[in-house]
């Protein structure tokens, strides 16, 4: 019997630790790497399928939004200044730039007073516009006035070599002030038959666009503005602002004017490239409207 007066320790004997043997833990990891291999057989294709159409979807997002701003550009374009041109392996489609047109006052309207556009007088400069001022946007001081134009190789009717472009040097009321008169130096005289004129906004003037003909990763599609207007036809503009629209890009372009010469087809086939090797093409059709 034992006293109470002891205290009695009872030491339990610890268990021995239970854990993982090598071989039960290669064991786990070949049968964890073959059923990876399984999941990755599986799902890899579809994930990098995932992946490839998001790029193709990015492209064709870059290439359609370029296209839509070069056919909203075109849209704009003035009468018969469309020019295509290859040099150095890079197309280039220029034209110039309108925002706005009207009608100016001449002496066939019949009305009394007002200042009549002259075909005759170069020191006759103000003219009156019939009815409501452009205001979307408005006319401003440095802005050109194009009228009748018949294009490249068509002087003085052509805007390039400005013997139908002048400048505006004031505005009052309805009432433009021109710098300089140079319709009425042009010899024949070439007025507008139904006294229309095009306004070209003197912070844009002709535009550019380029892209070259064979794709490379440097290559870009760019618009270039606001350089002047470039008398030769084919040679690249220098100068003005750019802005690079798409990059790994390349393009072919094709124009069909109609028999009357009146509107035309311009093809644009553009193409664009990552730096995956990813690729898309786009085409669009733009109706150019040669009507001056």
């Amino acid at each position: 019997m034992i006293p109470r007066s002891l205290t009695v320790f009872l030491i339990r004997r610890p268990m021995p630790a239970r854990g993982f043997t090598l071989i039960e833990a290669i064991v786990s990891i070949a049968i964890l790497g073959v059923l990876g291999g399984i999941v990755a057989m599986f799902i890899g294709k579809p994930i990098q399928g995932y992946f490839d159409a998001s790029r193709r979807a990015a492209l064709t997002d870059q290439a359609d939004a370029a296209l839509r701003r070069i056919t909203r550009d075109l849209h704009l374009a003035l009468p018969n200044s469309l020019r295509l041109a290859n040099a150095g392996g890079i197309n280039y489609i220029e034209f110039i730039m309108t925002t706005s047109g009207g009608r100016y006052r001449v002496d066939a309207d019949g009305s009394t007073g007002g200042n009549v556009l002259s075909f005759t007088n170069p020191a006759a400069l103000n003219f009156d516009v019939l009815g409501a001022m452009p205001t979307n946007p408005p006319i401003v001081p440095g802005d050109f006035i194009v009228v009748y134009n018949l294009g490249p190789g068509n002087a003085p009717a052509d805007a390039y070599g400005g013997g139908n472009r002048a400048q505006v040097g004031g505005i009052a009321g309805n009432t433009l002030t021109l710098v300089a008169n140079p319709f009425a130096l042009q010899a024949p005289p070439l007025p507008s038959p139904v006294a229309r004129f095009q306004v070209v906004p003197a912070a844009t003037q002709a535009v550019t666009y380029a892209c070259a003909d064979v794709l490379t990763p440097a290559a870009n599609l760019t618009r270039r503005w606001n350089y002047g207007f470039t008398v030769a036809q084919g040679t690249p503009p220098a100068g003005g602002a750019t802005a690079i629209l798409a990059g790994g890009a390349n393009c072919a372009v094709e124009y069909a004017p109609n028999a009357s010469g009146r509107n035309g087809l311009l093809l644009i086939n553009l193409t664009l490239s990552d730096a995956s090797g990813e690729r898309v093409s786009l085409a669009q059709q733009i109706r150019i409207d040669n009507t001056p």
